[in-house]
């Protein structure tokens, strides 16, 4: 009986474990097990989130310092605050003046300047730009003293002596400046025309397309060597002119041009140039004068130290009879040919090209074609008044032209040794274009 009852409370616990009570137990589980798992997932989305709102806060702030820094320039410091600890306690980084990429349209007589390129102790164009500049608050003291770290740079760079009717400079600037005022503050011989906004990321030499160049000079360079001859009475012939031509188109096209150009070598990939155009123009009495002159204009992509002085002096030993014009397509072979250099003084940068930017800025709406049309009288202007007429003056009082002329025929026109000391002889390029656009 014992036996019994055992077996039957046994089968009874077996029931009970197996009835509603056992169910209603695994729902407390399981509603409190989803119950957790749904506020682990919420946190989980809240943590989520909150990463998330890190993570745009700090692209924000990261996207915010690049504006205003920019990392080409690693010396650039107007950013930061005086190291002054007092003035850091009065520093207002809204009190900085905002300053935008342009340009600045310019043109200079270069007779009297050691040319366009900044060089301490020598008087040139771009030291009494910036000096007027900085008079006109345009700039702040540390741009006069570094200017690369308001992103300053020329188009193309001029030689002693060298002209421009037209140069563009890219420079960061303040808005609403004034040119009049800046314009008080130079030298009559140096003209500010306009400022214009452009891209941020423009740079006015690499996105050049072209320079155009002229170079006046009299006619009497023309005349036969041998011919007795006058400046003020020399007349060219229709003919000769054509002579002249004929010679400057065989300098047209893709060259090399490492003979055209000081301490380079045949090899070096920069001493290929492309050459568009280069002819002479109708002749001209300017007003004034007897004495006849000619202008020649010349348009590349880039020109090299000397190089275009050395195309019109060769172009007139040619001319004149002292060389034949096959010794063209022998200085771009690898030979070593020493070139006649001629004066600096009618060497004039005319014009810088910017037509791919005008076709894809020119028309969206925010930004000024770079045609100069409206600017083009005052150039014109500038132009006749202080580079013409000061070439044909200093011409006709210094014999430049006709003192180099006296020199020419003792210029040998035949190859160098090349070890026989020299200015081609190479140097060390501190840049790959140390010598681009530098005439």
């Amino acid at each position: 009986m014992s036996q019994s009852f055992t077996t039957c409370g046994m089968n009874r616990a077996r029931y009970l474990c197996s009835g509603p009570r056992l169910q209603f137990i695994d729902d407390n589980v399981r509603q409190r097990f989803i119950t957790e798992l749904a506020a682990a997932v919420d946190a989980k989305l809240t943590n989520k989130k909150l990463e998330a709102q890190k993570r745009m806060e700090s692209r924000k702030i990261k996207h915010e310092v690049q504006q205003r820094y920019n990392g080409a320039i690693k010396r650039r410091k107007w950013e930061d605050p005086p190291e002054d600890p007092e003035a850091v306690k009065n520093f207002d980084p809204a009190s900085r003046v905002k300053r935008r990429k342009s340009i600045i349209l310019l043109g200079y007589s270069g007779v009297n300047y050691f040319g366009m390129q900044r060089n301490p102790g020598t008087k040139t164009i771009e030291e009494d730009l910036l000096r007027a500049m900085l008079k006109q608050n345009w700039i702040n003291d540390e741009g006069f003293r570094q200017p690369q770290q308001i992103q300053f740079q020329r188009a193309a760079r001029t030689d002693k002596g060298v002209s421009a009717s037209m140069q563009v400079v890219s420079i960061k600037l303040p808005d609403n400046l004034d040119v009049e005022g800046l314009n008080s503050e130079l030298p009559p011989d140096i003209r500010v025309f306009a400022v214009k906004r452009v891209t941020k990321g423009f740079n006015s030499k690499t996105n050049c397309d072209a320079r155009t160049y002229t170079y006046t000079l009299p006619t009497i360079a023309f005349a036969p060597n041998e011919e007795k001859t006058n400046i003020h009475t020399y007349r060219l012939p229709a003919d000769r002119l054509n002579r002249v031509n004929n010679v400057l188109s065989l300098f047209v096209g893709t060259n090399n041009f490492h003979n055209f150009t000081s301490r380079k070598i045949f090899d070096d990939p920069s001493v290929k140039r492309f050459i568009m155009l280069f002819e002479c123009e109708a002749p001209f009495i300017p007003e004034g004068t007897t004495a006849e002159f000619a202008t020649i204009k010349i348009k590349g992509q880039s020109f090299m130290l000397h190089q275009i002085r050395k195309m019109v002096g060769l172009t007139l030993a040619i001319v004149r009879g002292l060389a034949e014009s096959d010794i063209i397509s022998k200085a771009f072979g690898s030979e070593r040919y020493g070139i006649p250099t001629a004066p600096g003084l009618g060497l004039v940068l005319s014009r810088i090209h910017y037509d791919k930017y005008n076709i894809r800025y020119g028309e969206d709406g925010c930004h000024e074609t770079l045609e100069f049309e409206k600017e083009e009288t005052t150039i014109q202007e500038f132009f006749k008044q202080h580079i013409a007429t000061t070439i044909v003056e200093s011409e006709l009082n210094t014999n430049s032209m006709i003192d180099w002329l006296e020199k020419l025929p003792l210029h040998s026109y035949e190859p160098r040794d090349e070890n026989e000391p020299s200015e081609w002889k190479p140097r060390n390029r501190k840049t790959a274009d140390e010598n681009d656009d530098d005439e």
